[in-house]
């Protein structure tokens, strides 16, 4: 890789982890927040592939970490990592680790690419729901809710939105493969 194609390259990750962090503040109000993270993550992963779309997720997390404010509602800091929602921004990871690893098994193949994506959103339900099981357990706000109970209230909502921003992602990040020199 030369040098104008590695800073090329980091450019691209850095865009794509604002861009995630753009994504985040659009948000609508519920238990957990609905939000166009999901779409960013994807977008990332689906333009730049596995392994430099899971470094923008990385360079987001990063970012959130330090105390940018890039996660929804304009929060950053190692709070928002330990708030109910906590998992799910961990779960972006796995997100695109899920998806790197699929894709390159599949060679980049549409079919890769679908499986990653499916594959990668159930990976972040799940880090989100365990980690939301993991933290209703350990406060003292009440009843504690079995997985069974929480599944409806944090995953079922978001599959069918997932899906579509997913959807969404995958066209544009078609149409910007076409005009932008990423490789």
């Amino acid at each position: 890789m030369n040098k104008k194609t590695n800073i090329r390259s980091c450019s691209y990750i850095a865009l794509c982890a604002v861009l995630i962090a753009v994504c985040a503040w659009i948000r609508i109000p519920a238990l957990v927040p609905f939000t166009m993270q999901t779409f960013g993550v994807m977008t990332a992963l689906l333009l730049l592939g596995g392994k430099r779309g899971t470094a923008a997720v990385g360079v987001y997390l990063s970012l959130a970490l330090i105390g940018l404010p890039v996660c929804a509602g304009f929060q950053g800091g190692f709070g928002v990592f330990t708030q109910p929602t906590g998992g799910y921004l961990w779960g972006f990871l796995l997100t695109g680790l899920i998806y790197w690893l699929i894709t390159a098994l599949s060679r980049q193949r549409l079919w890769g690419q679908i499986l990653g994506m499916i594959f990668g959103i159930l990976g972040c339900y799940t880090a989100g729901t365990m980690w939301l099981f993991v933290w209703q357990s350990q406060s003292q706000y009440g009843a504690v809710l079995a997985v069974g109970d929480i599944l409806p209230l944090c995953v079922l909502p978001f599959v069918i939105p997932d899906l579509l921003k997913c959807v969404l992602a995958f066209f544009l990040a078609r149409r910007l493969r076409k005009i932008l020199p990423l490789d």
